[in-house]
């Protein structure tokens, strides 16, 4: 049973309690009468006003664009091996690994999207059957088809991390035709919070 969180004050604390518990859930955010946000899976009287979340943020999610991804608490140890022989072997940066592992999947190797993407880094099924990928909630399966994949992308686009993401997110052919960044507003919302983290592991030293 979940823990309610409450005097939440700042969205860093509340992604901390939903990273501590590890669940998909419905958390709600409201504002009570003294101007203290509370965030809690509880949800809250007809008469108060709210918003709701979903967790994990999954990229197609446009409820997670809410989320303030300058305070997102970073992961810098899990799956570090895994990370660091995807990263050598497709010569792609660990940090840009973990930004797109933060922004598809929150770190949740069991992680299935409404759209059917798989895994940590949200491997769509055309692309686990192309890259031959047999078991995409492992996550060194996931993690190297998903680096491929990236890696591919880095070389279509000459290495540009913007274009790579958006392609990664709504498809190379798609961004090819657009001649750049396509104006969904998920592929744009998805490439923003993949430059924010990428940013942020990078200062981190990860």
């Amino acid at each position: 049973m979940y823990r309610r969180a409450s005097k939440v004050t700042s969205m860093c604390g509340f992604l901390s309690l939903m990273v501590s518990i590890c669940a998909v859930a419905d958390v709600y955010k409201f504002t009570d009468a003294e101007g203290i946000v509370h965030y809690t899976n509880i949800k809250p009287d007809s008469e108060q006003n709210y918003s709701t979340f979903r967790f994990p943020c999954y990229a197609s999610d446009p409820k997670c664009r809410e989320v303030d991804w300058e305070q997102v608490p970073l992961n810098t140890r899990l799956f570090s091996d895994e990370i660091s022989t995807a990263a050598a072997r497709y010569s792609v940066d660990e940090s840009l690994i973990r930004a797109i592992i933060h922004a598809e999947s929150a770190y949740q190797p069991d992680a299935l999207s409404p759209k059917g993407a798989q895994g940590l880094m949200q491997l769509m099924p055309a692309v686990q059957e192309e890259l031959q990928i047999a078991k995409p909630f492992d996550p060194e399966s996931n993690i190297e088809g998903g680096t491929y994949h990236l890696a591919r992308m880095l070389k279509q686009f000459d290495d540009s991390v913007e274009l790579a993401a958006a392609a990664y997110n709504s498809g190379a052919a798609v961004v090819v035709e657009y001649g750049g960044i396509p104006p969904f507003s998920e592929t744009r919302e998805y490439v923003r919070r993949v430059q924010i983290l990428y940013r942020r592991y990078r200062l981190s030293g990860t």
